[in-house]
């Protein structure tokens, strides 16, 4: 009985200690995991901390692992794996303790404009990250060399910021890396190769993209860059300024698809081994020095869109090869030393789109015969010496022929043909392709509200598409956008996101002749608006490139607006809420019920003493133009997008009660401001006067236009105030004041802003201001005219960054008036339009004459009208094209630099004499302007793919406040009326 006793009480202890241990084990287990999730807690509380505008969910300590309570946080087995946080209106900076997260897999913070500093170094630290997404955001400095430790990475796309330096060779270590783009940055020296110690790019034998355009890498394109054991499909070093040759090893990497190496400095023969890339099928090489025979490209059977112009090839007869390249869609070899006859097999291409052989040297009969292809739009010939045109009585109008400057257009009888006096390239127009509405009729909406192709009124999800090489030119062929429509609209579907309808729009090709489409994305539901969560999915279904277009669009990058129409969770009950457990849920109800109800008998007593303010409080929040009064004289209620409203008190408090010391300009709209926002952020606050109508009006247009257009040069509006009978105007701060200023004659060394512009500076301001224009011509949906360009309109950023701003004036272009719009005459005078003030009708063209006078104002440093002296008519009547520098050197301003240090000074003059040519019909539009002064950097060596210059802590002086262009009004301001003074005639 002992015995058995015994064994009973020691097999007894013996499950005792298998449950202890199991108790153990599972303790072991749990702490370490608990442990972990108050650590990254912990770390997302840094990031709160760091952060502006994070998500509302983010403000308790509830467990950030709890499906929906931290909004873009994802977690697996208790630990953050991802951070997507794009398009959050987030600003501030990355902490360096981003490293924390040992099992972070991807982080996307795209579209955060406002976010931005160095890259921590310590970023290298997360060995498990798989994708790093910063698209659109404005880091800065360095690449960190501690990139080499995401032995994990992927996809690498830290493109539209401002990174500078070169690119660490360090990269060559991610060895898993599929996708890099470092695409539209400040990123200078030449391309890193291995070498004993460390690899480089051409170590990536795995990636597929190659995305460096629109830098300032230099140097030559090194051999070892390339060979046979890559898998790149997507080769793109645009715009930079590299040199050399093309080396001959690109030829071993056959799975190329597309290559750019256009807009570059690179000189010497094209490798003859090219044509062995017979996967590729989009080309370009264009704006190079390039010289030997034009390139044979025999063989490429799938080449949709070749572009070789822009070169110095040898002397050749148009290829016969061409015609044998069956699926070409756009050829483009203007300016190669082209002659010969153009065989007529090349117009019967079958997919052919556009032909561009322009200013060459080909000559005898055009002969586009009887069958061409059905999809051919453009044949621009202009500037050849073709003597005959066999269809001259026939040929297709559908087809936008270009035979002015050739011998043809001499005889009599045929000048006046249509094609003979042509010289619109439809290349450079916007397209045409608009998403229809769903057999409905578009609804009028209100508060910002736009209506969607089903005809509901909604807060649309808006952005840009980029595509770097599409393989077509086509400006009617809707097919193309349909398909486009229909693959972004099934994606969506199948990916279950709350989506209505999309709208395709405002489609147009840019300077760099990338295809630039706007994206509206319609929510799904009756309150018209995204939460949170949707628009995290889409932002990162695009920033990730999850998202695939069909191959007729290759590759895009998508650049975001922000999105602040967020639905309110309580309606929605999916938006800002935690997920608790039913218990707790109930618990803590019981304890907020019955502490509400004591709170309430408190509040009674109060609540009719607040009634009246809470009211006008909560009026004022949710409709900051309830009291707006069109019968004042001010017009209908601004409609607005995507800017924050202000109260009275917070800006009152931001200006220091507007005291003097804050006051830094005015003008006849009234007062600027500088303030400063809690986050750091220095703003200009234009303050109207009080009861001023005009004030009114200018408050409204300027509201409208700058809530829909954002560029980096044109001044960011950031938000309003329309609050106890206040009109106020919040900017960004632009700490180096106007062009104006900098080029006063006042201060004759150094202008009024501490500032010395040399002639490249000036080309670099010219160039910046420009691409602002041709922003609102071309891509502002609707197009702008701006009325007032000037230098006191024109402001300089730390780095001397031109943007475009003051908008009081400006009109948008409606689709009925897409030509011109009939208005009252205002403007400042020397700038203004002589055709426009003739006819009253305001066109794109008048922006471009004002800008001329700008251009003039860049050089000589003069007013317009000075001593009743006109700049244009002085530098015509004196200028001798015979002589260098034009014979110009009396009036150019003395510190632009020594006449041995102003190259492309006479072309500059050219261009500014073509802007203010008395008809508009005779000017540029701003998108040739852009390609003009571009042409002009390149000549003179300068990279013109990031409008930045040194920072003006490098140049004599230091920078100061400085007054806004809203003040010191030209004594010439001109609204109405009689003119004053008489403007000398050119």
């Amino acid at each position: 009985m002992w015995l058995r006793f015994s064994y009973n009480n020691m097999h007894l202890l013996q499950k005792m200690d298998a449950k202890v241990e199991q108790l153990l084990l599972i303790i072991c287990i749990i702490i370490p995991i608990l442990s972990a999730q108050d650590s990254d807690l912990g770390n997302l509380q840094t990031l709160l901390n760091a952060w502006q505008n994070t998500p509302p969910t983010w403000d308790d300590d509830s467990d950030p692992c709890t499906v929906g309570s931290w909004k873009g946080i994802t977690c697996t087995n208790g630990r953050v794996t991802k951070i997507t946080l794009s398009s959050m209106q987030l600003s501030g900076e990355l902490p360096e303790d981003i490293d924390q997260f040992t099992e972070l897999e991807i982080l996307d913070l795209s579209y955060n404009k406002d976010l931005g500093g160095l890259l921590p170094s310590k970023i290298g630290n997360l060995k498990n990250l798989k994708n790093l997404i910063l698209v659109g955001c404005s880091f800065n400095g360095p690449i960190p060399e501690t990139i080499r430790n995401l032995e994990s990475l992927v996809y690498l796309s830290l493109n539209s910021n401002s990174f500078t330096g070169r690119i660490p060779p360090s990269v060559g270590n991610l060895k898993n890396l599929v996708w890099l783009d470092l695409s539209t940055n400040n990123l200078n020296e030449s391309l890193p190769v291995s070498s004993q110690t460390m690899p480089g790019l051409d170590n990536l034998t795995h990636a597929k993209h190659f995305h460096l355009g629109d830098n300032q890498l230099s140097g030559d394109i090194p051999l070892r860059l390339f060979n046979s054991n890559m898998k790149l499909i997507h080769l793109l070093l645009e715009n930079n300024n590299l040199t050399g040759t093309i080396p001959s090893t690109l030829g071993l990497v056959t799975s190329l698809t597309v290559v750019r190496l256009d807009k570059n400095l690179l000189r010497g023969s094209v490798p003859s081994n090219i044509n062995n890339l017979t996967n590729t099928t989009e080309m370009f090489l264009s704006n190079n020095r390039l010289t030997g025979p034009i390139p044979d490209l025999t063989g490429m059977s799938v080449l949709n869109y070749i572009d070789l112009s822009d070169n110095s090839f040898d002397p050749y007869d148009v290829p016969s090869w061409l015609s044998t390249l069956h699926a070409l869609t756009t050829i483009k070899m203007h300016n190669t030393n082209l002659g010969g006859e153009i065989p007529v097999a090349l117009f019967r291409l079958p997919q052919l789109q556009h032909v561009v052989l322009s200013n060459n040297q080909i000559n005898g009969t055009l002969d586009i015969s009887s069958n061409p292809s059905t999809q051919l739009e453009l044949v621009d010939l202009q500037t050849n010496d073709i003597t005959d045109f066999t269809q001259r009585r026939h040929y297709l109008n559908s087809i936008d022929l270009i035979l002015q400057g050739n011998l043809i257009c001499t005889e009599s009888g045929v000048n006046n043909e249509s094609f003979c006096s042509n010289t619109t390239n439809t290349d450079l127009l916007n397209l045409s392709y608009s998403t229809p509405f769903n057999n409905c009729a578009p609804t009028s909406c209100v508060d910002g509200r736009v209506s969607s192709p089903n005809c509901q009124c909604a807060f649309p999800y808006t952005g840009f598409f980029t595509f770097k090489a599409p393989s077509f030119s086509s400006t009617v062929n809707s097919t193309i956008y349909i398909s486009l429509h229909d693959s972004l609209m099934g994606f969506f579907k199948n990916a279950s996101l709350p989506i209505d309808s999309i709208s395709l729009n405002n489609l147009s090709r840019n300077s760099e002749d990338y295809l630039m489409v706007r994206l509206d994305v319609f929510p799904l539901g009756t309150q018209g608006c995204f939460n949170r969560t949707g628009i995290l999915e889409i932002g990162f279904a695009l920033s990730n490139q999850t998202f695939k277009p069909k191959k007729d669009f290759n590759t895009y990058v998508f650049d975001a607006e922000s999105y602040n129409k967020f639905c309110s969770g309580i309606l929605l009950g999916t938006e800002d809420t935690k997920n608790k457990s039913s218990n707790t849920g109930i618990i803590i109800g019981s304890v907020v019920g019955g502490c509400v109800f004591v709170v309430l008998l408190v509040l009674a007593g109060m609540y009719a003493f607040r009634r009246k303010d809470g009211v006008e409080r909560a009026t004022q929040q949710s409709q900051p133009f309830a009291l707006w009064d069109p019968a004042s004289g001010s017009g209908a209620v601004p409609q607005i997008k995507g800017i924050r409203s202000f109260t009275y008190e917070e800006l009152q408090k931001y200006t220091n009660n507007f005291s003097e010391t804050n006051n830094i300009g005015k003008g006849g709209y009234g007062m600027v401001y500088k303030g400063s926002l809690p986050n750091g952020q220095l703003i200009a606050i234009k303050r109207a006067k009080e009861g001023s109508s005009q004030g009114g009006l200018e408050f409204k247009t300027e509201i409208e236009l700058l809530s829909r257009v954002h560029h980096k040069n044109v001044v960011g509006l950031i938000g309003f105030c329309f609050d106890q009978g206040e009109q106020m105007l919040v900017y960004e701060y632009i700490v180096n004041g106007t062009l104006k200023d900098s080029l006063s004659r006042a201060f004759i060394c150094a202008g009024r802003s501490g500032i010395r512009l040399d002639w490249t500076r000036r080309l670099k301001i010219a160039l910046g201001a420009a691409r602002g224009l041709q922003y609102l011509h071309d891509h502002a949906d609707p197009p702008i005219i701006h009325r007032d360009v000037k230098t006191n309109n024109i402001l300089l950023d730390e780095r001397l960054v031109a943007k475009v701003s003051d908008f009081g004036l400006s009109k948008p272009l409606s689709d009925a008036d897409r030509t011109y719009v009939t208005t009252q005459v205002k403007g400042t005078m020397g700038y203004m339009d002589p055709e426009y003030y003739m006819t009253q009708q305001l066109t794109e063209k008048s922006d471009v004459y004002s800008f001329g006078v700008v251009m003039l104002e860049l050089i000589t440093a003069r007013n317009p009208i000075e001593k009743g002296r006109y700049i244009v008519r002085e530098v015509i009547l004196i200028m001798d094209k015979n002589k260098e520098l034009y014979d110009l050197q009396d009036v150019l301003d003395p510190t632009i630099g020594l006449s041995s240090q102003l190259k492309g000074m006479e072309r500059f003059v050219d261009v500014a004499l073509m802007c203010v040519e008395d008809t508009g019909q005779q000017r540029p539009t701003m998108s040739e302007v852009v390609k003009e002064l571009e042409s002009i950097m390149d000549l003179v060596g300068l990279s013109h793919g990031t409008e930045s210059s040194s920072t003006s802590v490098s140049y004599e002086g230091t920078s100061k406040d400085h007054s806004y262009p809203y003040s010191n009004d030209s004594l010439f301001s001109y609204s109405g009326g009689s003119l004053s003074p008489k403007l000398h005639p050119k």
